[in-house]
């Protein structure tokens, strides 16, 4: 699925193909060499997409602008043989996010330098976001104000394009966006997008694009974010009922040009994440659940260096990460509630996994190459890869997962990764 086939999805699917296409939401360099060696295996194309949170022109929490993220991945995509013509970027929540405190002129000059610098750099995948207020604005706005700032960014993107070439970014639309990262409150509220409102979003984008005289560019809208359904938490998951966007799904019908985008499908159920494609959400947003799955992976290594390296338990990783979490609590103290029990579980074992946050961190990196180094030519028995790495526990006794720190870790991601495969 180059660029060019992804543009086709929609296509194919009224075509009667029902396929679909992961989206890895990521920027840890495991995470990303886990899915260009599932993309090997599968023979598919792989869409890694950075969020305007993790990289843009200040750098985001990453550390990278758009073009620092490009080099990354393709140094990881050179370095495991993956062929670079079916690597697609994506950018993801583009838009003023970042900078919302500010007001929204001074939030959308900033989105503005943004998203020209993510086409600049070749991402070909631009998911428009402008649903949020900026300083004095409501939280979520109206859809005539999202389509006509979401306009505003495509015209920034496709004057862009005009300066750089190649090949023309398609775009995602919606204004009913989901929060990057998981739900921030209870998941009892949780509604299903109406076909009503769907067609309602289309129809406002239309316009706005119109206006601006970029009928071409809308004519590259291929996505529609909506709400499925589906959403996760600290620890709980709304898991896909089909029943419920039975009206969803049908709409899409009247609508060749669209599939959907859903968003926050960590946690799914392979059953679930199959019927999502097949109901029409064709490309599946996944993040958190990878990190998620690495960090079980290196506690599950760092319990059984515990047990087999004389001395290490003094100073594990698990440790090491609750010393770095209560020092630097930025990440997660807004966002996690409750008593210092739950606050303590939360900070390492939540759905949302604010933990990610801290991997880059040099006490964190610190941390895993102890770990690593620990365990290095150390022989892990069986019964330690039974007892705290269950998951892979199979797949080590068939041969087909080394019993190696770095080795269990990227079969961890994978094992998420392969779900994803197959229902799409």
């Amino acid at each position: 699925m180059s660029a060019e086939h992804l543009a086709s999805l929609p296509e194919r699917r009224a075509n009667g193909s029902h396929e679909g296409i992961t989206s890895v939401c990521s920027a840890h360099p495991l995470v990303i060499e886990a899915a260009f060696l599932q993309g090997l295996a599968d023979g598919s194309e792989v869409l890694i997409e950075a969020t305007c949170n993790q990289v843009n022109q200040d750098g985001g929490y990453t550390g990278m602008t758009p073009a620092d993220f490009r080099r990354f991945v393709e140094e990881i995509a050179a370095r495991v043989g993956f062929p670079p013509e079916r690597l697609i970027l994506g950018g993801d929540h583009l838009g003023p996010n970042p900078w919302k405190g500010l007001d929204a002129e001074a939030a959308f000059a900033k989105a503005d330098v943004m998203i020209a610098a993510f086409v600049e750099a070749g991402f070909t995948k631009i998911h428009l976001d402008a649903s949020m207020g900026c300083a004095g604005e409501p939280e979520a706005l109206d859809d005539e104000t999202t389509a006509a700032r979401a306009a505003r960014l495509a015209a920034i993107a496709e004057d862009a394009h005009r300066r750089v070439g190649g090949t023309a970014p398609v775009y995602i639309i919606g204004t009913e966006v989901p929060t990057p990262g998981g739900a921030l409150e209870a998941l009892d509220h949780l509604q299903v997008t109406s076909p009503e409102a769907a067609a309602g979003t289309v129809e406002v984008h239309r316009r706005a694009f119109s206006e601006r005289g970029l009928q071409a560019a809308f004519d590259r809208v291929i996505g529609l974010v909506v709400q499925p359904g589906v959403e996760f938490g600290d620890a709980d998951v709304v898991h896909y009922a089909p029943e419920k966007a039975v009206g969803l799904s049908q709409w899409l019908k009247s609508a060749p040009q669209f599939v959907f985008e859903a968003h926050s499908t960590d946690y799914q159920t392979e059953a679930g994440l199959a019927a999502l494609v097949r109901d029409g959400f064709a490309i599946l947003k996944v993040g958190p659940w990878l990190t998620f799955a690495l960090r079980e992976a290196l506690y599950g290594l760092d319990a059984i260096a515990c047990e087999l390296v004389e001395g290490y338990a003094s100073h594990s990783l698990k440790a090491a990460m609750e010393e770095l979490l209560l020092s630097e609590p930025g990440n997660w103290k807004k966002y996690y509630h409750g008593d210092e029990t739950a606050l303590r579980v939360k900070r390492h074992y939540s759905y949302s996994d604010r933990i990610r946050y801290y991997w880059p961190h040099p006490t964190a990196r610190a941390a895993v190459e102890r770990l690593t180094a620990a365990l290095d030519d150390v022989a892990i028995p069986e019964t330690l890869i039974s007892q705290h790495l269950g998951a892979l526990y199979p797949q080590v006794v068939s041969g087909e997962v080394k019993p190696n720190v770095r080795d269990l870790q990227i079969a961890a991601v994978r094992n998420v990764l392969r779900q994803y495969a197959q229902a799409c």
